[in-house]
């Protein structure tokens, strides 16, 4: 039977285009999960929906790696990483853009949630061997805030301030997703489904209670449409997003992982467009244009780039 060491150590490089489509299909999963939480959070409340969530996704993990002849580790210390991973990347984070989602736009949740890459990068300027800044990843950087300011619109920008309590919970749960990725790279040995599965299985574990106490879901009456939405966030945006991030945190690195929050706007906005008739402002092509920018930029190999002088260690 393989073993995650085995499957990790008998793997060959992969070409560098499918890293960069696995990128966009990530960021397509989670660029979609903002409808999808919009859709289910009208009649679940947000601890139950995610406790769902994370429930379905990781039961559907636990097939896969059945089917696949691979085992989650059961030594406790897999476990406590396994229920870190889970707080920082899923408990956390999805939780509180569930509840801001319930008095924020969709354009607002986007632009607030999508700084993780700012917290990598502050992040990783005081850990030992991460990766060293450039002035290309500062660039990336820069062009990736410029292209979602451009995308979302000063409109968006405007409802700053109404709903202040959502709008920090969102920037909190950015930090979350920074710090998720930065912990993510102890898991580099791993198959990267097996990760996935235990950070899930132990979100599941801590948020249930809480749903049974807080919510009491038996009492709830949730619609089509939002029992839909639980769906696809966990087979979609769940299960088959965090079996590719955790994959590309061993290819990419962190801080071109966390890209695809600049990417993911784009995508994001489109499908509010398809399914909730959003309409997308005058600034849009020019904002999809430095987020591509910034998305390479951020993405490319490190071969050539130029270190910061005042940030070399």
């Amino acid at each position: 039977m393989p073993t995650a060491t085995t499957l990790a150590a008998s793997a060959k490089p992969r070409a560098p285009a499918l890293e960069w489509a696995l990128l966009v299909l990530l960021a397509t999963c989670w660029g979609a999960s903002y409808t999808f939480i919009k859709i289910g959070v009208a009649t679940l409340p947000p601890v139950t929906l995610i406790a769902a969530r994370t429930l379905v996704a990781g039961l559907l993990l636990l097939a896969v790696l059945r089917l696949r002849g691979l085992r989650l580790p059961r030594d406790a210390a897999s476990w406590r990483r396994f229920a870190l991973q889970a707080g920082l990347n899923s408990v956390l984070p999805f939780t509180l853009i569930a509840w801001a989602e319930r008095s924020v736009d969709a354009g607002l949740a986007t632009i607030l949630n999508s700084t993780s890459p700012i917290f990598i990068f502050l992040l990783s300027l005081g850990l030992a061997g991460a990766e060293r800044p450039t002035l290309r990843r500062l660039f990336g950087v820069a062009a990736g805030l410029v292209g979602i300011c451009l995308i979302v619109g000063v409109e968006a920008l405007g409802g700053l301030g109404r709903s202040l309590w959502s709008q920090l919970a969102l920037v909190a749960a950015a930090v979350c997703y920074g710090c998720a990725a930065m912990f993510g790279r102890v898991f580099k040995g791993l198959d990267p489904m097996l990760p996935a599965a235990g950070s899930l299985v132990s979100g599941a574990a801590l948020l249930l209670p809480a749903s049974l106490l807080i919510d009491r879901p038996w009492t709830l009456a949730p619609s089509a449409a939002s029992l839909a939405a639980v769906l696809a966030l966990a087979v979609v945006s769940t299960a088959l997003a965090f079996t590719i991030y955790f994959r590309l945190i061993r290819t990419l690195g962190p801080m071109s992982t966390s890209a695809q929050a600049y990417l993911r706007v784009p995508i994001g906005v489109a499908i509010g467009v398809l399914l909730l008739g959003e309409r997308l402002a005058p600034t849009a092509w020019a904002g999809l244009a430095c987020i591509m920018a910034g998305v390479i930029a951020m993405t490319l190999p490190a071969r050539g780039a130029i270190p910061l002088p005042f940030l070399r260690r």
